[in-house]
């Protein structure tokens, strides 16, 4: 499971919206004096599979307000997918896919050697599959956002990015494209004119360059709810996240996202948004 919070700067919200943050003696010491008036709270949902029970949809569905839906290749079958996306609508959940690599057995985490054209049919056949799914239960998918191996791989190949922000200007030139705060897939989206949503991550650490520590080191999950919750306040307040060798890297992040799969998920998601929501933010589906 993941969960994000996207703060839109699209026209379609109003513009943008001029962030700051001072050090007053407020509770947790930080006070947002002007944030996007509207947040969108997204996570990952429907990875269950035949008998097999994934994430905590039931609970998680509470604090969402956007929904990226498993379609069957990493995660997920067409049952869960219908039912999850029933779920979604009657919570008032706005609806995306989150496609990923087949590889069910490695959750869609590992590379693998696809081409451009490969990727840009199991983006197409997915999303379409979802896209159907959504409509005919009365519904409509709203974004794509690509699952672990393809999203990381799409980060820094620019082949892969264009030929997934193809398939999605393709299924819809109205959906939003989601990927790694500057990383290649923003900028593929960005040249064909589909509105994006770059994204950081709560409870990933960051190397140097800007891209997630791999998860074969020790280091690249944040397990404290409170240090993750410190990491998505200081990209917040001085727009850069700090290495685990103490670099400070800049980032400026229209998602803030956490994986709601650990023993702290339900707690990170609570206290992050309550810290907003005492802040005055509204936290509500685009």
């Amino acid at each position: 499971m993941l969960l994000a919070f996207f703060f839109p700067h699209s026209p379609a919200y109003g513009g943008a919206h001029k962030r700051t943050i001072r050090s007053d003696g407020c509770k947790g010491g930080l006070h947002l004096e002007q944030l996007p008036i509207r947040i969108d709270l997204n996570g990952d949902m429907g990875e269950s599979f035949g008998m097999y029970r994934l994430g905590q949809d039931d609970e998680l569905v509470r604090y969402v307000t956007s929904a990226n839906i498993a379609c069957g290749f990493h995660a997920g079958d067409p049952g869960h997918m219908v039912r999850t996306v029933r779920s979604c609508l009657q919570a008032g959940v706005s609806i995306g896919a989150h496609p990923g690599l087949p590889d069910l057995q490695g959750f869609g985490r590992r590379n693998m050697a696809v081409t451009p054209q490969e990727a840009y049919e199991l983006i197409l056949y997915q999303g379409g599959a979802l896209q159907a799914i959504a409509r005919a239960e009365g519904g409509r998918m709203r974004h794509v956002k690509p699952h672990g191996a393809l999203y990381n791989m799409a980060a820094v190949q620019r082949p892969l990015a264009d030929a997934i922000a193809e398939a999605v200007l393709r299924l819809d030139p109205e959906l939003t494209l989601f990927g790694l705060a500057g990383s290649e897939l923003i900028r593929a989206a960005e040249s064909k004119g589909l509105r994006t949503a770059a994204e950081a991550f709560a409870d990933r650490t960051y190397r140097a360059d800007g891209t997630l520590t791999p998860r074969s080191e020790p280091d690249a999950v944040i397990h404290d709810p409170r240090q993750a919750v410190r990491q998505v306040l200081d990209i917040l307040k001085r727009g850069e996240v700090l290495t685990p060798l103490g670099e400070a890297v800049a980032l400026r992040a229209d998602t803030f996202c956490i994986h709601g799969d650990g023993p702290d998920a339900l707690e990170l998601a609570r206290t992050l948004r309550q810290q907003l929501l005492e802040e005055g933010v509204s936290v509500q589906a685009p």
